[in-house]
């Protein structure tokens, strides 16, 4: 028990729950908006990859770290473009066409990492984000285990409150909801579906770039395969348990990353000897069990997952 308990007081326990929380916030927070819109994006996963690969190649390339966050936010913009083409324009089934932007996007920079490195073993690597240390001046243990964490972990701090207003306080978060809520009497009011959905899609899917770019712009410094890990797929299911909400999604994140730090730190402190792949298990375990206990009383968005044609009822 004092064992556990120094592991929870400690620091850097908590350094860590906000660096495996801050690619989850983005992720998050971009599949809530295409979902407070009414379309799916089952294309993370593989924005992701892209976001990741597209902005650590850009600064491998001589570009600013901003630079390179900019190049992940406009690759996840360009194949939101495509999935809302697809499911929006053409109306066609939006788990295929998420799936399929998953596999093109990851396939293209899996080919991409190839071309450019054919014959590197080990990943080439750059310089990351730097810590803030300019907080370690400020008295609090919050702003010291902040203080650890680069910029885009303030970033993904401050959409969280900038996403609530804009949905809950501006008419561009109204109309966004109603074209998630009732397509037709959105229609009805002169917003115009098709647009309204274009746009929270190709924003939601910058944020999934942006979130892909912490891993290699600041997580680590290099690219390599099967670095996104799932992520995505775990962004997805955040949403439900946040019940489409910005506030409940930050607390989705920062539960998740509980559970994974500790997870790791139960593995080398020996705790409790049991087989490793007990521990890889317990933050998915334990982040299904709370889905299951939130999201019966979820309030989803109506027209989620529902293709809409202008002039249909």
């Amino acid at each position: 028990m004092a064992e556990m308990l120094d592991i929870l007081t400690a620091a850097p326990f908590w350094i860590a729950v906000m660096r495996i929380a801050t690619p989850l916030i983005l992720g998050t927070l971009g599949v809530l908006l295409c979902e407070r819109a009414g379309v799916l994006n089952l294309g993370i996963e593989g924005i992701m990859v892209a976001g990741a690969f597209s902005g650590w190649l850009a600064v491998y390339g001589g570009a600013p770290l901003w630079v390179g966050v900019g190049v992940a936010a406009l690759t996840g913009a360009v194949f939101g473009l495509l999935h809302a083409f697809l499911t929006v324009g053409l109306a066609l089934s939006q788990h295929v066409s998420g799936l399929g932007i998953t596999l093109l996007a990851t396939s293209l920079s899996y080919y991409g990492y190839r071309v450019s490195f054919p014959k590197v073993d080990t990943p080439p690597t750059i310089t990351p984000f730097a810590p803030m240390h300019w907080l370690d001046g400020f008295p609090g243990g919050g702003l010291n285990v902040l203080a650890a964490q680069t910029p885009l972990t303030l970033l993904a701090l401050l959409l969280v409150p900038l996403i609530a207003w804009l949905l809950y306080r501006t008419p561009a978060g109204l109309a966004i909801r109603m074209v998630g809520e009732n397509p037709q009497a959105a229609e009805g009011q002169g917003v115009s579906v098709a647009a309204t959905r274009t746009a929270a899609i190709v924003a939601g899917s910058a944020l999934m770039g942006v979130a892909g770019s912490f891993l290699t712009l600041s997580a680590f410094n290099a690219f390599f395969f099967n670095m996104v890990n799932g992520r995505g797929w775990v962004c997805v299911a955040l949403v439900v348990f946040a019940s489409w909400r910005p506030g409940k999604a930050l607390l989705g994140a920062l539960l998740f990353a509980f559970f994974d730090a500790l997870q790791l730190r139960l593995q080398t402190s020996g705790i409790v000897n049991v087989p490793y792949q007990v521990y890889l298990m317990l933050p998915y375990a334990l982040s299904i069990l709370a889905l299951v206990l939130v999201a019966r009383k979820a309030a989803y968005p109506q027209a989620l997952m529902k293709p809409y044609r202008k002039g249909e009822r």
